[in-house]
Formats: structure tokens, C-alpha cells, sequence
């Protein structure tokens, strides 16, 4: 997962968020990622008015 803000700083919360998604799929945290990067203050999350996330997952299914 990548949050894309100005602010709130995920830093604080970032092992919670990937504890509650690990919980959510039934897997490992280790296999879950929570990064946060800025738009350097350009569009909607550049101004503080919301604030953007991207997911990308990979799903095997059983042979």
C-alpha cells in the first residue's frame, strides 16, 4: 500500500496499518508493505484537502 499525504505522518501508525491488513487477508505482516510519499504539494493531497492510496496485490491461485 502506498498513502500518498502532506500530512498526517504515517510513520506512527504505519506498523498498526500493516498488523490490520495482514489481520484483514489471513496472512503474515511480513508480507504486507505500508509506505507514504507526498505529492510535494501539488493536486488535492498537496493542499492538505484528502488524502490518496494505491494498492497493488498479487493473488496465486491453487493448481
Amino acid at each position: 500500500v502506498t498513502i500518498i499525504c502532506e500530512r498526517p505522518k504515517i510513520a506512527p501508525y504505519r506498523d498498526r496499518m500493516i498488523e490490520r491488513v495482514a489481520d484483514i487477508l489471513e496472512i503474515s505482516p511480513g508480507r504486507v508493505s505500508v509506505k507514504a510519499t507526498t505529492t510535494e504539494r501539488l493536486g488535492f493531497t498537496g493542499r492538505g484537502e484528502g488524502i490518496a492510496a494505491q494498492a497493488v496485490a498479487t493473488v496465486r491461485l491453487p493448481l
